[in-house]
């Protein structure tokens, strides 16, 4: 299971806190930035490759944006990862798009991006009223939207996953509402998308919308309307047949992604690129990343004897965010950490318990407050699934993180 994260944005939205940098401003020819880029995350596959497990089969390259890559820098890094023993084909190879980038790229680059594997196109949307979609500092409005929609249908893209965000208080019920019609009438074919995603706008630190919060220029929607729209959108999306398979994430029955889902499962997974996060479990080889010997070891990493394996662990580690100093160190795991039991209990229970496949009753019961999780199943917060796992319902999926605080 690989995530590829790109750092590149033409601009950045009001709202993101994710790592990127905008090309135009990194005074460098754009051509050379992005061959950096490349060279640097070819050489960090090269070095990192035997960290990739078959586990999950799949390849997602996210951002930033994704698409303002030219076709040869996939090309690459698909070769890289070919050298790695991992170089697909992908049960799922996910790309995630600009509506902007696909207009002017057209239908020779998706079909580009077909020829190389990938089977499924998240596009971020956000909206369709071109008032919201300005206030988000997004590059396109919602004509583009639709054109860049057809656009990816024509090149003969047939899993399509759009984003859209909620929750803001200038969004009224009915411009929602009017959003989620528009969402589903965006394929010129009639056909619906086969998946959509969609947010509530939450205000991230160092984003711009938290500098606006800060100098009183914005104000956050109230939980009440936050909750209304959230309604909205499960009934609208029900109606029209999708399965609500996640708490943020609806599918076509036969589209889910496979991708997300195994993170909601705590599937090992790689990150490459500046920013990028890794997740490993079990026992760990003393020599898996040079970042993890000497000093800095973590507890239970046996640094320095080659071959040698710590006793069983579960480690996260991520990339530093500095695409400057990922060009010059490609192969740095900058920081790491060891999860503890109740850390992992901790993810794992409020990771499956936003799905709707839940969780097993008697892990909830080993692991949680006993007499909190009988609170919960009496107070209508938890569920038995047709399986006998225990989910929580899903019109109580919007306090659900107040539902796992009480009972983990």
């Amino acid at each position: 299971m690989i995530y590829v994260h790109v750092p590149f944005c033409r601009s950045f939205c009001t709202y993101c806190d994710f790592y990127s940098e905008v090309a135009a401003k990194c005074r460098q020819n754009e051509s050379e930035l992005f061959d950096g880029f490349a060279q640097a995350l070819y050489a960090e596959v090269k070095a990192r490759g035997h960290e990739i497990t078959d586990e999950t089969n799949t390849l997602y390259i996210g951002g930033g944006t994704p698409s303002v890559l030219p076709l040869s820098v996939f090309k690459g890094l698909l070769d890289a990862l070919s050298e790695a023993g991992h170089g697909g084909p992908y049960e799922e190879f996910t790309v995630e798009v600009n509506p902007e980038d696909i207009v002017e790229k057209g239908e020779a680059y998706v079909e580009g991006l077909l020829k190389l594997g990938v089977n499924r196109i998240s596009m971020g949307v956000q909206s369709f009223d071109d008032g919201i979609l300005k206030f988000m500092n997004r590059r396109h409005d919602a004509d583009t939207a639709r054109r860049a929609y057809a656009v990816l249908e024509k090149a003969g893209v047939r899993n399509i996953s759009i984003d859209l965000i909620f929750g803001l208080p200038q969004l009224s019920d009915e411009q929602w509402a009017d959003t989620l019609k528009k969402a589903l009438e965006i394929s010129p074919s009639g056909v619906l998308p086969q998946h959509i995603s969609s947010y509530q706008l939450s205000v991230e630190p160092g984003s711009m919308l938290a500098r606006m919060v800060e100098k009183g220029m914005w104000s956050e929607a109230s939980d009440e309307l936050c909750e209304r729209q959230y309604s909205i959108l499960c009934e609208t999306l029900a109606h029209a047949g999708y399965h609500h398979y996640e708490i943020s994430n609806f599918a076509l029955p036969g589209h889910e992604a496979v991708h997300n889902s195994a993170y909601w499962r705590h599937v090992p997974y790689v990150g490459f690129g500046p920013g990028a996060h890794s997740y490993r479990r079990g026992c760990v080889p003393a020599t898996c990343h040079p970042r993890l010997g000497g000093a800095t070891a973590p507890q239970g990493v046996v640094a320095g004897v080659a071959g040698t394996h710590s006793p069983a662990v579960a480690l996260r580690m991520w990339n530093k965010p500095d695409l400057k100093g990922y060009i010059a160190d490609p192969c740095g795991i900058q920081e790491h950490e060891v999860l503890d039991d109740e850390q992992l209990v901790l993810e794992k229970v409020m990771l499956a318990l936003r799905t709707s496949e839940g969780i097993s009753e008697k892990y909830l019961y080993e692991h949680c407050d006993s007499p909190a999780v009988k609170r919960a199943f009496a107070a209508g917060d938890l569920e038995h699934t047709a399986s006998g796992n225990v989910r929580i319902p899903e019109n109580r999926f919007f306090v659900s993180d107040s539902i796992i605080s009480e009972i983990v």
